[in-house]
């Protein structure tokens, strides 16, 4: 698939809490492209500095061509992004990468840690409106707190899945890892969808591995082109050979993955 440079006109900015933002922007072209899982890279100042893009997951779609990235602030391309307002333009390339593979007649576990949730709201539009009746599927999300966490979850509940929560500090459902939600709903799933941290995705390829259940893993690292000329996407596979995440992904089965110990 080609990917699409668009200019495209911001309709929304919305601070979730002091560090997180939900961006929603006018883009049509890559919006008919795009498949859940795919990402975006993102110019970020109209100038040199910074001078690369920054990649993000595509967090949902509307029919009218709109796009949503969920973000974090970390570095300065996310903070200018941050200060970006309703009539702004940005420049956007994608779709990009490879995304998630799915079944119309398969009950899907999505779980998500951090930002790590930003890419399963539109897998789980996308799964809403591909399922039979009959499929079940469930939602595990977890964060710091509930600050972080309620807005986003109530995206999921407004699509009527079930969702777990769970929060580091205990302010909202678990108080835990989500990861530690994982065990009860593994017999009621036929796969497994996950993003967030590495160590947490390594913990549920893990549990999946034991259950004999397919998990599919987004994997998020630092790019600079997010085409596959850079190699800064670089990860280690199971095989020995290194794989390139906005090329060979983001999405990857977990098994070709070679998570640390």
């Amino acid at each position: 698939m080609t990917s699409i440079q668009e200019n495209s006109r911001i309709k929304c900015s919305e601070q979730i809490t002091e560090d997180i933002f939900r961006l929603t922007l006018h883009a049509p072209l890559i919006v008919s492209q795009a498949k859940p899982g795919q990402f975006v890279m993102v110019k970020t100042s109209s100038n040199f500095d910074p001078l690369l893009r920054r990649p993000f997951s595509i967090h949902d779609i509307s029919t009218d061509g709109d796009l949503s990235l969920l973000y974090k602030t970390i570095g300065k391309g996310t903070s200018l992004l941050s200060t970006f307002t309703q009539g702004m333009n940005v420049d956007l390339i994608g779709p990009l990468g490879n995304g998630f593979t799915f079944s119309d007649n398969q009950n899907i576990c999505l779980i998500g840690g951090g930002m790590g949730i930003a890419p399963l709201l539109f897998l789980a539009r996308h799964l809403k409106a591909l399922s039979k009746e009959s499929c079940t599927h469930q939602v595990l999300l977890g964060a710091r707190d509930h600050r972080e966490l309620e807005p986003i979850a109530a995206q999921f509940l407004s699509l009527g899945y079930k969702t777990e929560l769970a929060t580091d500090d205990g302010s909202c459902g678990h108080h835990g890892y989500v990861s530690q939600l994982l065990p009860d709903i593994l017999p009621t799933v036929q796969g497994v969808c996950v993003c967030g941290p590495t160590p947490f995705m390594a913990e549920v390829a893990r549990q999946c591995r034991a259950a004999n259940l397919p998990c599919q893993a987004s994997m998020e690292t630092h790019m600079a082109c997010g085409l596959g000329a850079c190699l800064g996407c670089t990860i280690h596979g199971s095989d020995g050979a290194y794989k390139h995440v906005c090329k060979h992904g983001p999405v990857f089965d977990a098994n070709e993955v070679l998570w640390p110990l």
